[in-house]
């Protein structure tokens, strides 16, 4: 099948990559001509594993081609998927431009009927309005429809994700144009739900945004275990276990982050005012996850004091593991938060740090490991859960610092075992590890 995927973020390229591999006739086209050229020599615009593989493989059998140039893409193309990006404005609204931008391009280009799928996470309502810029700005009255396809994966698992997913959404004006995505993603096998239009839409934004909700709450209790004397670890396992709540996205820590759950969630409490209805819940989801980095800088000021002149160790930059994404990353936060109260930042990120150095101050010194960013330290915060950080040496780690003092943003440690280690260690809703 004859496939056309606009945008060559996250989403476009491991969709474009995954079909291309199942067989089909893919280009993918995005209007950054530097982007495009890194492609085609083998570069990646971004880190996913497994990805440069899969797209050179495809390329070398020509599956797999990149263009600047739309309307040849659009022309050959029975499915046209729109996955471009749609950022948040400053009020939290869903920026469509970019969107609106490609439906007239389609529009333009279209010569036969066509499948237009959005893939983008947009509000509900998107359908109809890119089927109203396509019918407005077509040159030759041609039969098309527009369909929602929500992508469900997450960065660092983005290719597991497309070709295994637990659900593929497909919604659809009739069922006669859903059949044409089932044909696509027949070779998956994998469960599908037909819904109409507005429900697809609907469905990707109250996922994101009760994982967000699941999120803020364990934090919320988080704070009252401090408070209390309790074990969040404890309380998470007990409520886990109930199958009426699951453990999935019960982990206290700093709050969520990256390109989807904060954009989406203040989305869609944007989209329940647009329908006169308050989210007053949702609201409340997002306040919690905005002061989580607050939180946990001002554990770090209870235990070393003020921080001026205090040398800080940040081990995690990407908003979390196997990812350089550090979009609405708590380390951009905390770091910033830190710096602003005088203190020093040495920073150690496995792959982010390029990412890190075009966002964040240029007084941060970036490090070549752990150890090096600990070294001299008067105490450590970890702020993304990378593997490697699991497996540190600890003994050494705890040998180059000034002060043995961790502050754990993910509860990746054990308390007693920092405990025999001799560290001072503070931790999210569990009770700290102090000096004898």
């Amino acid at each position: 099948m004859n496939i056309c995927v606009v945008g060559t973020g996250y989403v476009g390229l491991v969709t474009g990559a995954v079909f291309a591999d199942l067989g089909n006739d893919v280009v993918c086209v995005d209007n950054q001509a530097e982007k495009i050229d890194a492609l085609r020599a083998g570069r990646m615009p971004l880190y996913e594993p497994g990805l440069e593989e899969m797209v050179a493989r495809n390329v070398a059998d020509r599956r797999l081609a990149f263009t600047t140039d739309l309307g040849p893409a659009v022309k050959r193309s029975v499915i046209v998927f729109l996955t471009v990006g749609t950022p948040s404005r400053d009020d939290g609204r869903t920026d469509l431009s970019a969107v609106e931008a490609v439906a007239r391009g389609i529009a333009q280009a279209m010569e036969r009927y066509t499948v237009v799928v959005n893939k983008s996470t947009v509000p509900v309502g998107t359908g109809d309005f890119v089927r109203d810029v396509i019918a407005r700005h077509q040159r030759v009255p041609v039969a098309f429809d527009v369909v929602s396809n929500p992508e469900f994966l997450r960065e660092g698992s983005a290719i597991e994700d497309t070709l295994r997913p637990d659900r593929i959404v497909i919604g659809a004006p009739t069922q006669q144009v859903a059949m044409t995505l089932l044909e696509l993603y027949a070779p998956l096998e994998r469960p599908m739900i037909i819904t109409d239009v507005p429900s697809a839409e609907m469905i990707k934004y109250a996922s994101n945004a009760f994982l967000s909700t699941k999120i803020s709450f364990i934090n919320a209790i988080a704070n009252m275990c401090e408070l209390a004397g309790a074990d969040i670890t404890q309380v998470m396992k007990g409520m886990g276990l109930d199958p009426r709540i699951g453990p999935a996205f019960l982990n206290a820590g700093l709050g969520y982050g990256g390109s989807c759950f904060p954009k989406d969630t203040d989305s869609l409490v944007q989209t329940a005012a647009s329908l006169g209805y308050d989210f007053a819940l949702l609201k409340t989801v997002v306040e919690i996850n905005r002061e989580r980095a607050g939180h946990f800088v001002e554990m770090i000021e209870k235990a070393l004091g003020p921080l001026d002149n205090r040398v800080i160790a940040v081990l995690g930059l990407a908003f979390k593991p196997n990812t350089d994404d550090i979009r609405e990353a708590k380390s951009v936060e905390v770091i910033r938060t830190l710096l602003a109260a005088g203190a020093a930042v040495r920073a150690y990120d496995p792959v982010a740090t390029a990412n890190a150095r075009a966002t964040l101050p240029a007084s941060i010194v970036y490090c070549d490991s752990s150890y090096d960013a600990a070294t001299g330290a008067d105490g450590l915060a970890l702020v993304t859960e990378w593997n490697e950080f699991k497996f540190l040496d600890l003994e050494r780690l705890r040998s180059v610092m000034r002060r043995p003092v961790v502050f754990d943003g993910r509860n990746l440690w054990e308390p007693e075992r920092m405990r025999r280690l001799g560290f001072e260690y503070h931790s999210i809703g569990r009770k700290p590890v102090l000096p004898a």
